[in-house]
């Protein structure tokens, strides 16, 4: 079967006409298959989903229990068929329950990557390598510039501001999903046993993730009474995190002398990190930088790559330079921003 005949871009996403079914659809759809709980992966509406059983939990959480028609979750590793269409799920270590999806059809298979990490990450389940003849690939990253680096080390730079600056409030911001759970284990992993504070928008996946066997030690409310008198002192000397949207409302500016970081991929670049206002970029990704896009390209063992979100082009044209068929999708719908 020709790859295109088997997935393609509509407009409501990548579609498959002979299992009937989207990837990560933008607009509800009758059947969806979710690689993972990114509001811009999956959203509510949808008459019927597919996904990872976290991934649907974590829905749920997002979006209340009746987000779509009807679930059906999907172990790591099992083929399902749909109308006659293969369909597994292969971890993609982006955040818990992300996933690789396999299609596959008469002998051709497309592996779609959704957004993947391949480092190690305690709270996502380890990135595993599906061989395929088409690799679509996300490119959020997919310029040579990007090269990140350790995560630790980066929360070593947190750690050392905190010893520096002992009367300031340390605000951290990081996406409800994902980066928030793996900052706070970057921290206790690199020793730091003091209660974290959290903004109340991260608090029930924080619950979840624990529940899930998720260790992060004691969490605590990041709450100030309105119009308390010196009530942000109570955090100098503390890490509190939050989401982005917290840093543009009048919550920062209730805290003691506030040192302002972010962690995020996008953090390399300079003047993302001044636009923001933040004093202290911390580079921590959960996509792969360059390097890890191309090495992941080589070992999947794809005689074609389509690229999608992201810098399309840069990694469209090192896969002709290195004799890979490649073109970009151009799906609309799709943010680099929830990084």
């Amino acid at each position: 079967m020709r790859p295109d005949a088997l997935l393609h871009p509509a407009r409501q996403g990548l579609y498959c006409p002979p299992g009937d079914f989207y990837i990560d659809p933008v607009r509800p759809v009758e059947r969806a298959l979710i690689t993972h709980g990114h509001a811009d992966h999956a959203r509510a509406g949808h008459g019927a989903v597919m996904a990872t059983q976290r991934t649907l939990d974590i829905m749920a959480i997002r979006y209340g229990e009746d987000f779509a028609g009807s679930v059906q979750p999907a172990r790591f590793g099992e083929t399902l068929k749909l109308n006659g269409v293969g369909v597994a799920f292969h971890p993609a270590g982006h955040v818990l329950g992300s996933a690789q999806i396999a299609v596959e059809k008469d002998g051709t298979r497309i592996v779609v990557s959704g957004d993947y990490k391949r480092r190690p990450d305690p709270t996502a389940e380890h990135f595993e390598l599906a061989k395929c003849d088409v690799f679509i690939t996300e490119a959020t990253f997919g310029l040579p510039v990007f090269n990140h680096p350790d995560a630790a080390t980066e929360i070593g730079k947190l750690l050392s501001s905190l010893g520096q600056f002992p009367d300031r409030t340390h605000l951290v911001g990081a996406y409800a999903l994902g980066k928030a759970q793996r900052v706070i284990r970057l921290l206790r992993d690199s020793g730091y046993d003091r209660p974290i504070h959290i903004h109340g928008s991260l608090q029930r996946l924080c619950d979840y993730y624990q529940s899930e066997g998720i260790e992060l030690g004691e969490l605590r409310p990041a709450t100030l009474a309105e119009g308390a008198k010196n009530a942000g002192r109570d955090f100098a000397g503390e890490i509190v995190l939050g989401p982005p949207s917290a840093f543009n409302s009048p919550w920062v500016r209730r805290f003691s002398d506030p040192l302002i970081a972010f962690a995020s991929g996008w953090m390399q670049v300079r003047q993302r990190a001044k636009q923001r206002g933040v004093e202290l970029p911390l580079v921590i990704s959960d996509h792969c930088d360059w390097n890890e896009l191309t090495a992941s390209i080589r070992d999947t063992g794809a005689a074609e790559v389509w690229v999608t979100h992201g810098r399309e082009e840069g990694l469209v044209r090192w896969c002709e330079v290195n004799q890979i068929r490649a073109k970009p999708l151009k799906i609309v719908g799709y943010e680099d921003e929830n990084e």
